[in-house]
């Protein structure tokens, strides 16, 4: 049981050190995979990587609703447990396990009848489209298990346990690195899969992360078990959603901005898509310790506010931002240095490396400002305001992002539209860093009248 003395005893800088490192580790291992996967596809060709690419704004679209839903599963439990409602938080964990599987089963069974005609809307050829249905077809099929270990990962951090959750990243991600270049290109009695190969990777790798959390949570008594009242069911949706809903509806906002650029860049060949698809996929492993710190700041911060010590969560808040500028700027020196062996690893066409060496020496400049955003979004929900949250992304994204990137594209081509991305970073930082802090100081002198 988490109390309010045992919280202010508790150093910031350490306490969130020790939450995210092993959070870190992985998400190191597993994303690291992903880009595996991603190399191993680049071997079956131009193409067959551009597919990929065009699916990462749909298949993205699912991941960010299982995203909002953990985060909502997150701030919820971790208040409740700040506040030493331990049978309270148990119940709500084995909701929020329910909820999340039903609503992302019916997006993938969206996703799965309009494959065709959404992916042709983004500018996918006929030739593309045919290794798009190889993949998505199993993909969507197999989407439940994605949510699965993801809610149940957002219950264990909310009680505190980010090794676990890293624990069991790192084993999925292991699953589908071993799967991938066995089945992708076969080996022995096992066929040459392809496409197809990749995306039963992918989903085994569901299977194990879902076994082992459903297991883990019953061993600890994380999730209740018992009949739970349709009225109190519908109580603890609404709880979830209140903040799992602006969240996701944050999150997806992202995918449908990348569709955006994904067909304007589409109109540059497939060789731009192909490179843009790496290059999203780098920015994923560049931005890593930013991502493990929006997963393990929420928790530290619901759980501070759960217990009314909102001067932490400022102080907490501010000391995230301060790191995250400088360790980013250091990325991005390392990337522009290695940018074109980097590039050469993912293709040998020229014209695919011209465009990943452009996108690495100019979008990870803002890296440092993007972690300020992602934090105050995920800062914003673990306070119980997920509207400033869903806000700040539509501001992000669709009056800055999207506008300047196509602005700088109509201007200077691709170059231009990576230098638009840059701005829009620069822009949404600013506002995000005194919108939060703002937020913040208002509510202190809130609860102090």
């Amino acid at each position: 049981m988490t109390s309010a003395n045992s919280l202010t005893q508790n150093p910031i800088q350490p306490t969130l050190v020790a939450m995210t490192l092993p959070m870190l580790v992985g998400m190191i291992t597993l994303m690291s995979f992903n880009l595996v996967d991603t190399f191993f596809i680049s071997m079956l060709g131009t193409v067959e990587l551009a597919a990929i690419s065009f699916t990462f704004p749909v298949s993205f679209t699912l991941i960010s609703l299982a995203i909002g839903l953990s985060i909502g599963t997150s701030a919820v439990i971790a208040k409740a447990l700040g506040a030493g409602r331990l049978t309270e938080a148990r119940t709500d964990g084995q909701v929020a396990l329910w909820l999340a599987a039903a609503m992302v089963a019916l997006l993938a069974l969206v996703g799965y009848v309009f494959t065709q005609p959404l992916f042709s809307a983004l500018g996918a050829g006929d030739d593309v489209l045919v290794f798009i249905r190889q993949y998505m077809d199993i993909w969507f099929a197999g989407a439940v298990l994605l949510v699965v270990p993801m809610v149940g990962n957002a219950v264990l951090r909310a009680a505190g346990d980010t090794k676990t959750p890293s624990l069991i990243m790192a084993g999925s991600g292991l699953v589908n690195a071993v799967l991938d270049p066995l089945l992708i290109f076969g080996l022995g009695p096992v066929p040459a899969l392809g496409m197809q190969g990749a995306a039963i990777a992918t989903v085994l790798s569901w299977v194990f992360g879902s076994v082992m959390i459903i297991a883990l949570l019953l061993k600890r008594d994380l999730i209740a078990t018992h009949w739970i009242m349709p009225v109190m069911l519908i109580g603890i949706c609404r709880k979830i959603l209140r903040i799992g809903l602006p969240a996701a509806g944050a999150n997806m906002l992202t995918p449908l901005a990348m569709a955006v650029l994904t067909a304007i860049i589409a109109g540059y060949g497939d060789a731009a898509v192909a490179a843009f698809g790496v290059g999203i996929r780098l920015e994923s492993m560049a931005c890593l310790v930013v991502l493990a710190l929006s997963m393990t700041l929420p928790p530290f911060v619901s759980q501070n506010f759960g217990a009314g010590l909102l001067h932490r969560v400022q102080q907490a808040y501010r000391l995230c931002g301060r790191f995250v500028m400088l360790w980013q700027f250091g990325i991005y020196l390392l990337l522009a240095l290695v940018a074109i062996p980097l590039a050469r690893l993912f293709s040998d066409e020229a014209e695919v490396v011209r465009v990943i060496c452009q996108f690495l020496w100019i979008v990870p400049l803002a890296y440092g400002l993007q972690g300020i955003i992602i934090l105050t979004n995920s800062s914003f929900n673990a306070l119980h305001q997920p509207g400033s949250a869903l806000l700040l992304s539509i501001v992000r994204l669709f009056v800055f992002y999207v506008p300047l990137a196509w602005l700088g594209g109509k201007l200077y081509g691709v170059t231009g539209l990576f230098i638009g991305c840059v701005i829009a970073n620069i822009c949404t930082a600013a506002l995000a860093w005194g919108w939060f802090n703002r937020a913040v100081t208002r509510t202190l002198q809130e609860s102090s009248q």
